[in-house]
C-alpha cells in the first residue's frame, strides 16, 4: 500500500494526526522538497529512506514507490497542502493502478485555508459571497480555454489564485477585465502561509502588482481577491433566533 499524504500548508503541527502516524511508521518517504517543510520529513524514523521529488521524474517516483511497496516499507508520498489541489496526484495513482499497487489518500489542510486563517477572513460571508474560486494563471502549463482568469472573475466570487505570484501584473489585468472587481476591490498577498516566515500583505486589486513587486515575492504565495477581505456580511440564518431549524423553533 502506498499512502499519499497531505502535508498541510507548512507548519508541522498543521498536518493531520493520521498523516503524522503514517509518516512515523513508513520506511520510505518521497516529499516535495521545494514546498514541504523539512521538519515534516523528519517525523519519519532516522532509518527511513528520504527522496526529494523536486529532482525526480514521474517514472522515477513511481519506481521508488513500487520498490518500497514490494519491500513492505509502507511508502508515503508527501504532498504540500492537500494532494487534490495542484498535486499531480492522478498521474501517480494511474501508474500505480497499472502496476496493481493499492494506494490511499490522507487529505491535508490547503494553503488557501491557511491564508484565510492568517487574514482572519471567511470566504463565504452571507450577503457578500457564497462561492470560492481556486485557480491559477496559465504559465508553462496551460489552463482550459473556458477557465481564463478574466472569465472566472466575471462571477465576482471570493478568489484564491495559486502558482501565479510571479505573474501578478497579468493577474491584476485579468481580474479587472472580468468587470466585477474594481481597482478598489480588496486583495491580499499571503506568502508561505503558516510557516515561521509567513508574510501577509493587504492591498487592492488595483495595487496588487505593485504590492507583489515591492515585497519582492516571486513564488510560494497565494493571491486573494474579493469583498470578503473587507466586509461584514449579513447574519446567517443558522443562528438567527427567528429562524427555525431541525434542532430549535424560531421565535416570532
Amino acid at each position: 500500500m502506498v499512502h499519499f499524504v497531505g502535508a498541510g500548508p507548512g507548519a508541522a503541527d498543521l498536518m493531520t494526526v493520521r498523516g503524522t502516524e503514517l509518516l512515523r511508521r513508513t520506511g520510505t518517504v518521497v516529499y516535495a522538497g521545494s514546498l514541504v517543510n523539512p521538519a515534516l520529513a523528519d517525523l519519519a524514523a532516522p532509518e527511513c529512506e528520504r527522496f526529494d521529488s523536486a529532482y525526480l521524474t514521474l517514472e522515477e517516483i513511481v519506481e521508488i514507490l513500487r520498490r518500497a511497496d514490494r519491500q513492505g516499507r509502507e511508502p508515503v508520498r508527501l504532498h504540500s497542502g492537500d494532494p487534490c489541489l495542484y498535486g499531480a496526484l492522478r498521474e501517480q495513482t494511474d501508474a500505480l493502478d497499472a502496476l496493481g499497487i493499492s494506494w490511499d489518500v490522507t487529505p491535508g489542510v490547503s494553503s488557501f485555508c491557511a491564508a484565510a486563517a492568517a487574514l482572519g477572513a471567511e470566504y463565504t460571508l452571507p450577503g457578500v459571497s457564497q462561492s470560492v474560486i481556486l485557480t491559477r494563471l496559465p504559465g508553462r502549463t496551460p489552463v482550459p480555454e473556458g477557465e481564463s482568469l478574466a472569465r472566472l472573475a466575471e462571477c465576482g466570487a471570493s478568489m484564491a489564485i495559486f502558482l501565479s505570484t510571479g505573474m501578478a501584473e497579468a493577474v491584476q489585468r485579468e481580474l479587472l477585465a472580468g468587470g466585477r472587481y474594481s481597482a478598489h476591490t480588496p486583495a491580499a498577498v499571503v506568502y508561505r502561509a503558516s510557516w515561521p516566515d509567513q508574510q501577509v500583505i493587504r492591498c487592492t486589486v488595483g495595487t496588487l502588482a505593485e504590492t507583489v513587486e515591492a515585497a519582492g515575492i516571486r513564488n510560494t504565495a497565494l493571491l486573494l481577491a474579493g469583498d470578503f477581505l473587507d466586509a461584514s456580511g449579513q447574519r446567517s440564518k443558522l443562528y438567527d433566533g427567528t429562524f427555525s431549524t431541525g434542532y430549535r423553533e424560531g421565535s416570532p
